[in-house]
């Protein structure tokens, strides 16, 4: 696994710890559990074949990295009850776009 993919990982970890940090940090745990759920969508990464391709973006790809999915989970960030599951799955999308860029322009 490369220097790209590892930090891909950490920061799908990070920067939901980040936020629940600076904006729910008397309930700092349950916030960043709730944000880690995103990962959830990577499931959809066991229909591909092969499983895992370093070079592949998921965006548009699998079925949960898709422009409908993607706007469900914008909807899922407004009401309170589902906002920090919303947020963690904007945000799991976000890195996983920057991904795609870093693949592209990166040499």
């Amino acid at each position: 696994m490369g220097t790209r993919a590892i930090l891909h990982l950490l920061l799908h970890a990070a920067v939901p710890a980040l936020l629940a940090w600076c904006f729910w940090r008397k309930r700092f745990l349950h916030a960043w559990a709730w944000m880690l759920l995103g990962w959830a969508i990577d499931l959809d990464h066991l229909l591909a074949d092969p499983i895992y391709a370093p070079g592949r973006c998921s965006i548009g790809f699998h079925p949960l990295h898709t422009a409908p999915a993607i706007a469900v989970y914008g909807v899922l960030a407004l009401p309170a009850r589902t906002r920090l599951l919303g947020i963690g799955l904007v945000v799991h999308i976000a890195l996983d776009a920057i991904d795609c860029l870093w693949m592209r322009f990166a040499p």
